[in-house]
């Protein structure tokens, strides 16, 4: 049974494969068009998923798309018909992108011309937004049953979906309706704070621990939570949804339109411009936003362990990129285990429609849990020396047990490296495929790394990569975090030994490293444990500006722009500036 799974012409197209109930492969188009949040048809994430599974695609069972335009289709239609004649242009944005989903065989033809567009009409599945993202979670969590739920902006004219998950079934069992969404609060106060572009959320759970939640019972009146468990917005303080949120141009770009009414400005301020200093009231705003936004999430989570009476619970979806919130559910509400994939966001919806017809469509068994999120591309020592011989670069190549010492030795003489190793990961965390690494203990390693590489606000943290086994050593929960997706308390004894990865409010966003799922870089963490006595790296993603590096040749770019030590590439090494 081979799946073939798609997000297409959506924000951050993507692709997945699945063969026999076991993920293959799975990346993101961005990766390949080298553009953020890329949302055109993934036409070489899908060739190099076909490539990567050894089949073409005639040999695929089912291409499954991870939306639906048929979804509530008469709430669609009755909803554009309330718009106003001057805000028709969003209608015929969203009528148009609709039609496009529809004619994706035509696009899948260019894959292989010799099939078609009867014959892969005929394989196409459509699968709704949230129940790709309820798939996304579930099927891959190592839980038998659980409660799952997704919460995003906005997909197939949902917002919130709450689901129970037993064995190869998933039942929904409510959702919420586009415009009442956690999403679009998080992202309209996120604008309001002058962060404007699509994807900025991230920054205002950043700036967060710089502020105190002094405003939580203002938003109370954006926000009204509903008895039970669900919520809704006051949409007096939100534009006119019928003026559309999201729409897409030329270029295959997600443009985010002003979300807030006057009204919101006038509750909490004019937005603050993008050359205005970011003040005390703006990090107390951003702190509140982001504790209501947990009250919120805590409140739906809480209605969902009623009425499923599980504790165990998967979350996906663009809030479930919520790294704080997910950190303290165990602490906050009845659910005593958490699996959140590593694609929660949208490239996830290509795996989730997948194994959503593996199960419930094409009715296969479960296969095993996943743990690994290095699902994309892979390069052999002997191409990455070509491309450093095409590039005139000099470099050495060394076993692991040369190479490991000397990684180390760069970083605690205040080094910053480039880590290159096995498969690209599949989702928006670097988690030791494609990470820069620098040592935690150095308090200036932030200014270091804002330097030399990354150029980004000073108030963003940087994530520890803890061994497995130590993170009960170093964190107030012990609990394992694979794919970066939790920020826990960090041990009031341990913060000062760690400064660079501990954020203001003592908390880290840890990745728990695993020897059976990422056996090199537990490795070098444990070389570093080993030299240092701390189990622990810096690790952010390994790019300037741009989607996190793929091929050799960006690894090689990214390093010759920047002020970057030490490259390392599988087993190849490049230190031209030692």
């Amino acid at each position: 049974m081979i799946i073939l799974g798609i997000n297409a012409y959506h924000a951050d197209a993507s692709a997945a494969i699945l063969v026999n109930g076991k993920l293959i492969a799975a990346t993101e188009e961005e990766r390949f068009t080298r553009t953020k949040h890329w949302a055109g048809f993934p036409i070489q994430a899908i060739a190099f998923c076909l490539k990567e599974a050894g089949v073409a695609l005639k040999d695929v069972d089912h291409i499954c798309i991870g939306r639906d335009p048929k979804a509530k289709f008469k709430k669609k239609v009755a909803f554009l018909l309330q718009s106003p004649f001057h805000t028709m242009k969003y209608a015929v944005n969203r009528l148009s992108n609709a039609k496009k989903v529809t004619s994706i065989a035509v696009e899948l033809q260019k894959v292989d011309p010799s099939i078609s567009v009867g014959q892969l009409e005929a394989k196409i599945q459509n699968v709704e937004h949230h129940r790709s993202h309820l798939a996304s979670a579930f099927y891959p969590s190592p839980f038998e049953e659980a409660a799952v739920l997704s919460i995003d902006g906005a997909g197939d004219f949902t917002t919130t979906m709450l689901a129970r998950g037993k064995g190869t079934h998933i039942e929904v069992l409510q959702d919420i309706d586009f415009p009442h969404s956690v999403g679009v609060f998080y992202s309209a106060m996120t604008q309001l704070l002058g962060f404007p572009y699509y994807g900025d959320e991230y920054k205002v759970m950043g700036l967060a621990p710089y502020g105190e939640p002094k405003y939580v019972d203002k938003l109370r009146d954006v926000v009204k939570l509903i008895p039970g468990g669900l919520f809704e917005l006051d949409l007096s303080y939100f534009q006119s949804p019928h003026k559309g949120y999201v729409s897409y141009d030329d270029a295959f770009m997600p443009v985010v339109q002003s979300l807030f009414s006057p009204k919101l400005e006038a509750l909490f301020g004019n937005v603050r411009k993008k050359e205005e200093e970011l003040s005390q009231y703006h990090k107390d705003l951003a702190a509140s936003v982001q504790r209501y936004t947990e009250e919120i999430i805590f409140h739906v989570l809480k209605y969902l362990h009623q009425i499923t009476g599980l504790t165990k619970v998967c979350i996906a979806g663009g809030v479930a990129q919520n790294s704080v919130a997910n950190g303290k559910i165990t602490r906050n509400t009845p659910f005593t285990e958490v699996y959140i994939p590593s694609a929660g966001h949208d490239a996830g919806i290509s795996m989730g429609s997948a194994y959503w017809v593996e199960h419930m469509v094409a009715k296969q068994a479960r296969s095993e849990a996943v743990f690994n999120a290095n699902t994309g591309c892979q390069y052999s020592n002997d191409f990455i020396k070509s491309e450093c011989e095409r590039l005139e670069l000099s470099y050495r190549e060394l076993p692991d047990a040369e190479l490991y010492p000397e990684i180390v030795q760069c970083l605690t003489n205040g080094g910053v490296v480039g880590w290159f190793n096995g498969r690209a990961e599949f989702g928006p965390r670097a988690l030791g495929g494609r990470s820069i690494i620098a040592d935690p203990r150095r308090t200036d390693a932030k200014e270091i790394l804002n330097l030399k590489i990354k150029r980004r606000e000073s108030f963003r943290p940087f994530a520890p990569s803890i061994l497995k086994e130590e993170v009960k050593h170093w964190f107030e929960l012990d609990e394992p975090v694979p794919f970066m997706e939790k920020v826990f308390p960090i041990k009031a004894d341990k913060q000062a030994e760690i400064p660079a990865v501990t954020h203001a409010d003592g908390s880290g966003r840890l990745q728990s490293v695993d020897a059976a799922y990422s056996p090199r870089y537990h490795a070098l963490i444990s070389e570093f444990f080993k030299q240092t006595g701390v189990p622990i790296l810096l690790n952010t993603s390994f790019n300037e500006n741009e989607p996190i590096v793929n091929a050799p040749v960006e690894a090689i770019n990214c390093y010759l722009r920047t002020s970057m030590d030490m490259l390392v590439m599988e087993n190849v090494l490049v230190d031209t500036r030692r």
